[in-house]
């Protein structure tokens, strides 16, 4: 698919918009030629047009030789491009209109009758663009729309939270999991002051002792034997602390975050779009001081204790000075790191330029560009060290104490401040940010939902089951062959009175699996299957999207119609012209005078180091010494004594060359210490460029009169009426 020449911007109606606009804006009305005025080519009717299949409702505007164009066809593409008080500025501006857009027809109508619309590139690429332009409507938009309010609601908030977490693989086998969720809860249980049940106990410990009999490696089993231990002794452990110190103590007791059991279990502050999106719901769902129910996310299930919420503290933007300093550098460069940070700031204490300092000495390349300005940053965004020191800078242009992070060394510079940003300044923006996290699938998840309703799915639950006895190792193994199903083919489920069948289910599990660790196949079975039914129901809603959606079908045609023309325009005129070598050479005699060189002088520019040397250059040229001698003799102990620019020149180019615009030398100019005067040997008339020199304007008017030529050919090939009742409908 084109990157560079064609996008999702080039499509036909952006084509004749650009056209439209610019014939506008140069007054062109783009009048039909005389044989288009006299009927050889443009025909405008008065007589009624009629809609083939609904009488008047929709009647037919144009026809382009055999293609009929309805009126409601022109209006949806005209509406849409043109300026609300275009008809009352210009009259004429419907007709300007039409024009473009029947030649715009012309050339789709010519690229058809050529078979571009068949070629396997065009329908690959028309392909893509409808599965972009597809995926807002794959969605539900007003999930989408909470999701959006959500986040900036929670963006005014920052939260301080600690979490204890219960490690759980993704895909973990149900018994896994309510290993996981019972240890969640005893853990909760016990946070809370509550009695843990003894039968959750109980079936917690026999599921460990299980694991732990059936470990092979010890290091494995004296590791679940503590872990098991750590529970059983939690409620003791914790019975004489206050809540506070309760949550800290089990974090590092139980956690299976490696960094919880150093810090018991803090965060620190965050805010929204921060966490993975389950996280980010309970600490922000959650009171503070209370702790949420277990919350599942990809990394297994968390406890989420708040400790406090404040008004979000919003952004900062600053400048630093940075000095390398990374771990594991010898002793003696971090030495010299910290003492070398130390020198700039006393620098800085002494009232140096922080701007000047970060020119010198910064290691920060790409900042110190900028002054040492970074970009806008929240929490998170930065190493906790930078952070925190930003933020702890109370006005612009107050400059911290050197901070030490995993960088390096930083001086940092607070050069302003904001708050959350408007709701229409960040939309777009977290619109985006949306997009690529996991909260995505909330709205295609609720559109699956009403889908199935509306196709009226059905499922055969005992149909799906079949697969588990068959999955066997080679399914593992990326081996599994769907003709080990071959004789199941009972119906799955049915959607839109459609059958799919366990022989496309079986087809769907050999197109999609890999090599993974062998685990239960019953999980494999539900996590495939409930895959395949979302793909199928989100595939069988593309299909329905130009029923469904006139405004997408509408958008299809355009971009169909612009990749047609695109292709066209560039076999006929944009290419053509490039390699036609001899029609371009031929378009150039002819026309050669229309490429002109302006008047130009042919000059030498000598600038000389001393007002001594200008004099004595000046005098040597007067003598009528040659430019070698005078640089021969000058230059003899220093290349930089003499300068001298000898070539022709454009008017405009050079300042001293324009002031002088006349055959001779000019007297000696003193600029910026330096003394300059030229010699102007001649001055050049205007003539015609070579077509070397003027090959780009040359080759732009060769396709232009290349275009022009063609679409001549293309009226008298494709007759045009015009049904002037109809457009003055839209008058």
């Amino acid at each position: 698919m084109r990157s560079k020449m064609f996008n999702s911007l080039l499509v036909a109606v952006a084509i004749i918009s650009v056209s439209y606009s610019y014939s506008q804006a140069s007054g062109d009305t783009r009048k039909n030629d005389k044989k288009a005025q006299s009927g050889q080519a443009v025909k405008t009717e008065g007589s009624n047009a009629k809609t083939p299949a609904s009488g008047n409702e929709d009647p037919i505007l144009l026809s382009i030789g055999s293609t009929q164009i309805s009126l409601s066809e022109f209006k949806s593409v005209y509406d849409k491009n043109r300026g609300k008080d275009d008809a009352a500025k210009d009259p004429k501006a419907l007709d300007n209109y039409m024009d473009l857009y029947v030649t715009f027809k012309m050339k789709v109508k010519e690229a058809e009758e050529m078979g571009l619309d068949t070629s396997a590139a065009f329908k690959t690429e028309l392909a893509g663009y409808r599965k972009q332009l597809a995926q807002p409507y794959l969605t539900d938009k007003e999930v989408n729309d909470q999701l959006l309010n959500e986040a900036y609601e929670r963006m005014k908030w920052d939260v301080h939270a600690r979490h204890i977490l219960v490690w759980l693989n993704e895909n973990a086998l149900p018994k896994d999991t309510i290993e996981a969720w019972n240890r969640a809860m005893i853990i909760r249980d016990n946070l809370i002051g509550k009695t843990v049940p003894a039968a959750m106990m109980n079936e917690y410990e026999q599921m460990v002792r299980k694991d732990i009999e059936n470990a092979k490696v010890k290091k494995v089993k004296d590791s679940l034997e503590v872990r098991l231990n750590n529970i059983k002794n939690l409620g003791k452990d914790l019975s004489a602390l206050n809540a506070q110190d309760k949550f800290i103590v089990a974090a590092k007791t139980v956690t299976d975050d490696p960094s919880g059991k150093g810090n018991g279990g803090d965060l620190g502050y965050f805010t929204s779009m921060k966490m993975v999106y389950p996280f980010e719901c309970a600490a922000y769902n959650t009171k503070p001081g209370e702790i949420s129910m277990p919350v599942r996310t990809n990394f297994g299930y968390h406890l989420v204790k708040v400790e406090d919420k404040r008004p979000a503290r919003g952004e900062i933007l600053v400048a630093h000075i940075m000095i390398n300093a990374k771990a594991g550098i010898p002793k003696q460069d971090s030495i010299n790191a910290k003492n070398k940070i130390d020198e700039i700031y006393a620098k800085l204490k002494k009232g140096e330029k922080f701007e000047d300092l970060v020119k010198q000495f910064s290691d920060d390349k790409a900042s110190a560009a900028k002054g040492g300005e970074l970009r806008w940053f929240g929490y998170y965004d930065m190493p906790a060290e930078i952070e925190n020191a930003s933020f702890a800078l109370q006005n612009n242009g107050d400059i911290s104490e050197p901070v030490k992070s995993r960088f390096g060394w930083h001086i940092i510079k607070r050069i302003d401040r904001r708050g959350v940003p408007k709701f229409d300044d960040i939309k777009n923006d977290l619109k985006s940010k949306i997009a690529k996290d996991r909260r995505s699938s909330k709205g295609k998840e609720s559109l699956i939902i009403k889908l199935k309703a509306e196709y009226k799915y059905k499922e055969t639950a005992k149909a799906k089951e079949e697969f588990v006895p068959i999955l066997d190792s080679t399914f593992f193994q990326a081996k599994w062959s769907a003709s080990k199903a071959a004789k199941l083919n009972k119906t799955v489920f049915v959607l839109a009175g459609h059958d799919y069948t366990q022989t496309d289910f079986a087809k769907y599990l050999e197109s999609h699996m890999t090599r993974r660790a062998k685990t239960d196949p019953s999980v494999v079975v539900n996590e495939s299957y409930k895959n395949w039914v979302n793909e199928t129901i989100v595939n069988y809603e593309e299909t329905q999207l130009d029923r469904k959606y006139p405004e997408f079908h509408a958008l299809m045609q355009e971009y169909r119609d612009g990749i047609l023309l695109f292709d066209l325009m560039d076999k006929k005129v944009w290419t053509k012209a490039v390699k036609d070598t001899a029609g371009l050479n031929e378009f150039y005699e002819k026309n050669k005078n229309n490429y002109l060189y302006e008047e130009r002088s042919d000059a030498s520019v000598y600038t000389a180091a001393t007002e001594k040397l200008a004099d004595e250059a000046h005098k040597m040229m007067e003598k009528g010494k040659s430019e070698k001698e005078v640089i021969a003799k000058l230059n003899k102990d220093s290349q930089l004594n003499l300068l001298v620019e000898s070539k022709i020149f454009n008017k405009g180019e050079n300042a001293i060359v324009d002031a002088n615009w006349t055959p001779g030398i000019s007297p000696i100019k003193e600029t910026d210490k330096k003394f300059t005067f030229v010699k102007v040997n001649k001055i050049l008339m205007p003539s015609p460029k070579a077509l070397a020199d003027a090959k780009g304007a040359v080759t732009s008017d060769y396709q232009n009169y290349l275009e022009k030529t063609w679409i001549e050919s293309l009226k008298k090939k494709y007759p045009v009426n015009i049904h002037k009742d109809v457009l003055a409908q839209i008058k």
